[in-house]
């Protein structure tokens, strides 16, 4: 269960009225790449300003290395990455390894509501495939339950075992500058 009551917001409607107008037939220009409008406004409203953006290599919250907007694939200590590059990394991961794997294991994925699509992107990109896959946020999405979906995914709120203050922020209502994934996800919702 959230911590805090989830609504929907002015701020978030905002942001996904944006991407809709932005896509013509569900896709958009990212970066020079086609990008679709669920992969557009989970990296736009939740991933890059939730990740935070490193161009050179760090060690995150519980030891792994990563670099640009939380990117941990063939990344190691030392290196430097563009903002240019950074950007390719993000559109490349998202479009090449986390949609794909959540259009696997949620029946009819793309028929479903956007706002519910980029929570999904976003919690899968931050704590990975198996375990948004395996969540009851996908449980309730396969059976379109998205509110219960949007609530549900609220539960990853922990690193190391512990609770973190910025994934509640993360996961529910966000902050002052920050759209939360729940308050985006109900945002789209009838």
């Amino acid at each position: 269960m959230p911590i805090n009551k989830i609504l929907p917001s002015r701020r978030a409607k905002a942001a996904i009225a944006a991407v809709v107008a932005a896509c013509v037939g569900g896709y958009a220009t990212l970066s020079g790449q086609p990008v679709a409008d669920d992969v557009l406004l989970a990296s736009t409203a939740l991933v890059r300003p939730w990740e935070g953006r490193e161009l050179r290599a760090y060690k995150d919250i519980v030891g792994v290395v990563t670099i640009c907007d939380g990117d941990t694939e063939n990344v190691r200590m030392g290196m430097v990455e563009t903002p240019a590059g950074c950007d390719a990394r993000l559109q490349r991961r998202i479009t090449k390894d986390f949609k794909p794997s959540l259009q696997k294991c949620i029946a009819n994925y793309d028929a479903k509501p956007l706002s519910w699509r980029a929570m999904m992107i976003s919690l899968s990109y931050n704590v990975g495939t198996r375990a948004a896959c395996n969540s009851r946020a996908a449980a309730f999405g396969n059976a379109g339950k998205y509110y219960d979906s949007c609530i549900a995914a609220t539960a990853f709120n922990r690193a190391g075992g512990k609770m973190i203050a910025g994934l509640v922020k993360r996961r529910e209502m966000g902050d002052a500058s920050r759209i939360g994934e729940a308050e985006l996800c109900v945002s789209g919702l009838g």
